[in-house]
């Protein structure tokens, strides 16, 4: 029996392969080209997982690497239109992540928002790090580390899809307390099946 490939994740973590995120990039990537088809996206995912299996016993790859591949698969297989959405999403991510900054800010009431209006120098910035929630889900408060990462991706889409460059901390909390609410309840409700 061959041992688990890990991922090598862009903040240095490394993390065991998922055949299924394969999939489900080549089906994201497929369907942002207009053209869905869950069929083919296993097929092809089942490319890369075999090529990456049997690469003279490495078993270690990055994330970097790993996009490539999915990338080369897409183009050689006639499906360039879903490749290059594929690299749109990831520069898109890449421009929001570099564009959004946590302020230190507890906003619990109105009359914090006016503190922070009336203030002479604004509250600290941090620059958005989704690797931060990671670390204090698994960290402070013992999370798994795939439910932390499956949290703090849910976070992600949320501040993203709000549009701003500029988030609380205070609602990151929120949010990240919501999220882990939402996984730790389907986690109990899958056991239970």
């Amino acid at each position: 029996m061959k041992r688990q490939l890990r991922v090598i994740k862009a903040d240095g973590t490394t993390e065991a392969y998922l055949h299924t995120k394969v999939i489900g990039t080549m089906n994201n990537a497929l369907s942002a080209a207009g053209h869905p088809d869950m069929s083919v996206a296993e097929d092809l995912a089942e490319v890369v997982t075999f090529y990456l299996y049997n690469r003279n016993g490495l078993r270690k790859v990055s994330s970097n690497e790993i996009f490539y591949m999915i990338k080369a698969v897409l183009a050689a297989t006639d499906n360039e239109e879903a490749a290059a959405a594929l690299t749109e999403h990831t520069l898109e991510r890449r421009l929001k992540r570099a564009r959004t900054e946590v302020l230190a800010i507890d906003v619990q009431n109105f009359t914090d928002v006016e503190k922070l209006y009336q203030a002479k120098s604004p509250p600290p910035r941090t620059p958005w790090d989704k690797a931060r929630i990671v670390h204090d889900l698994t960290t402070k408060s013992g999370l798994a580390r795939p439910t932390a990462r499956a949290v703090a991706s849910m976070v992600e889409e949320r501040v993203f899809s709000i549009g701003v460059s500029a988030i609380s901390s205070s609602l990151v909390k929120q949010l990240v307390l919501g999220e882990t609410a939402t996984a730790l309840r389907a986690q109990r409700e899958l056991q239970t099946v």
